[in-house]
C-alpha cells in the first residue's frame, strides 16, 4: 500500500490527528504523522514542523516571526517544497485543518501527482474551495464542527474520511485505463456537438480526456501535457482566452498555450466559443458592460457577446501565442460560426465580429510548413468540421 501521511498542526489538533492515524494503522502498515504547527506539539510526529520548515527556499527562520499570517503562508510554501521533493514516498495523504491548516496542507497536496489519494478534512470545505484545490484532485470533506477536540460528530466525520482514504489505498484503477495514449480536448456547452464527435471518432486509437474550458480546465489539461501525459491536444474550445482579455470569470492563465511551445506536442485548435465572455448571475456583470448583448445560459451563468474590437484583440493574442510554437500546429477556422449561439439566426450571430477575429488571426499568424491555418466554410458543430479536425490531427500524429 505504500506510505500514508496524516498532516495537521499537532499543537492544536493532536487528538484528531492521533485518532485518524490509529484508524489508518489498523489497515495500512506504514502511516506517518506530519506536523505543521508553529508551537510545541502535543504529540511526537514522524516529520516535525522544523523538518518541513527546512524545505523553505530561505530556510526555517520564518518560524521565529511574530506575525501568524506570514508564518502560515511561509509554512505552506515550505510544505509545498517538502511534498514536491518527497512525492515518490507519498502514496496517500489526509489533512485536518481550519483556515490556516487548510491553506498550508493543500499547498503541499497540490504538488503531489494526479492519482495520489488526497483527502482534506476542513472547516472551510462547505465554501469556495477553488483556491485550495485549484487544478488538483484533492477531495474536500466538511468538518461540520470545528476541529477543536474530538466529539460525537467529529469522530464520525474523521472516521468516514479515514475510511475513504483506506478505500482509495486498497483498490487501484483498472490498468486498462492506461492502455492507449491520451489526448487532451477542450469543450464548452456550445461546442459539445463538435468535441464529442471528435472524441468518439478517435476513441478506438486514443484515450480522449475532455476538459471543461472554465479556466481551470485549460490549466489542468496543460499541466498534464507538461508532465508528459498527453500525446497531443485538440483545442477546439479556446474560449478561456476571451475571458482573460475582456475580464470574464472563466479566464485562462496568461501562460495558456505556452506548454504547446515548450513540448512541441501536435496541436489542432480552433477559435471555439471566442464569441463570448462568461459571468455569473446577471447582477454580477460589471457596470461597464451593462449595455452589451447578453445570453442567459442559466440563472447563474451569463454570456456576453464579444465586440469586433475585442475579437480583434483576442485573435491577435491567439496568433502571437501560436507563433511561439515550432511543433506541428493547425488552427481550423469555422467560417460559419464558432459556437452554438454563433450561427445564422442565433443570438450571437455577428459576421462583423467574426471577420475581425478571423482577420486578426490570419494577419498575425506567421504560417510555416509546421504552423498553418485551415479556413473552411463550415460551422464549428457541423459533423464535417469534426471530421476535418480528426483527419488533421491524425495527419500530425
Amino acid at each position: 500500500m505504500g506510505k500514508v501521511f496524516v498532516v495537521g498542526t499537532a499543537d492544536t489538533k493532536a487528538a484528531e490527528i492521533a485518532y485518524v492515524a490509529d484508524l489508518l494503522c489498523a489497515v495500512i502498515p506504514a502511516v506517518g504523522v506530519i506536523d505543521l504547527g508553529t508551537r510545541r506539539p502535543d504529540m511526537a510526529p514522524d516529520i516535525t514542523a522544523a523538518a518541513v520548515a527546512a524545505s523553505h527556499p530561505d530556510g526555517p527562520g520564518f518560524l521565529q516571526w511574530g506575525d501568524r499570517g506570514q508564518v502560515v503562508a511561509a509554512m505552506g510554501l515550505a510544505f509545498a517544497h517538502w511534498c514536491a521533493a518527497s512525492a515518490a514516498g507519498v502514496d496517500g495523504i489526509i489533512g485536518l485543518g481550519g483556515g490556516g491548516g487548510t491553506a498550508m496542507i493543500c499547498a503541499g497536496m497540490r504538488t503531489l501527482p494526479l492519482g495520489v489519494p488526497k483527502v482534506m478534512v476542513s472547516t472551510l470545505a462547505s465554501g469556495d474551495v477553488a483556491p485550495y484545490i485549484d487544478i488538483s484532485d484533492i477531495i474536500m470533506v466538511p468538518a461540520v464542527t470545528d476541529l477543536a477536540g474530538l466529539n460525537r460528530v467529529s469522530r464520525i466525520i474523521l472516521h468516514n474520511a479515514a475510511q475513504a482514504l483506506i478505500g482509495m489505498m486498497t483498490t487501484r484503477p483498472d490498468a486498462q485505463t492506461n492502455a492507449k495514449s491520451a489526448i487532451g480536448l477542450t469543450m464548452f456547452g456550445v461546442t459539445t456537438t463538435a468535441v464529442m464527435a471528435i472524441a468518439d471518432a478517435l476513441r478506438d486509437r486514443f484515450d480522449p480526456l475532455v476538459f471543461h474550458a472554465t479556466g481551470t480546465g485549460g490549466r489542468a489539461m496543460e499541466a498534464l501535457a507538461a508532465q508528459g501525459h498527453l500525446a497531443g491536444i485538440i483545442d477546439i474550445t479556446t474560449t478561456e482566452i476571451a475571458d482573460l482579455l475582456v475580464g470574464g470569470v472563466l479566464a485562462c492563465a496568461p501562460t495558456r498555450l505556452d506548454v504547446v511551445a515548450q513540448t512541441g506536442l501536435p496541436w489542432v485548435g480552433s477559435p471555439g466559443a471566442l464569441d463570448m465572455v462568461n459571468f455569473w448571475a446577471p447582477d454580477t456583470v460589471p457596470d461597464r458592460f451593462r449595455d452589451r448583448l447578453f445570453y442567459h445560459h442559466n440563472a447563474n451563468v451569463t454570456l456576453m457577446r464579444t465586440t469586433p474590437d475585442e475579437s480583434a484583440r483576442i485573435g491577435a493574442w491567439l496568433a502571437a501565442k501560436l507563433n511561439t510554437c515550432d511543433g506541428p500546429v493547425r488552427l481550423l477556422i469555422p467560417e460559419l460560426g464558432v459556437s452554438a449561439l454563433d450561427i445564422k439566426g442565433g443570438p450571437f450571430h455577428d459576421p462583423v465580429a467574426n471577420a475581425a477575429l478571423f482577420g486578426a488571426i490570419t494577419h498575425g499568424l506567421r504560417q510555416t510548413a509546421n504552423r498553418r491555418i485551415i479556413a473552411v466554410p463550415l460551422h464549428i458543430n457541423d459533423p464535417a468540421f469534426a471530421a476535418l479536425a480528426c483527419e488533421t490531427f491524425l495527419s500530425l500524429i
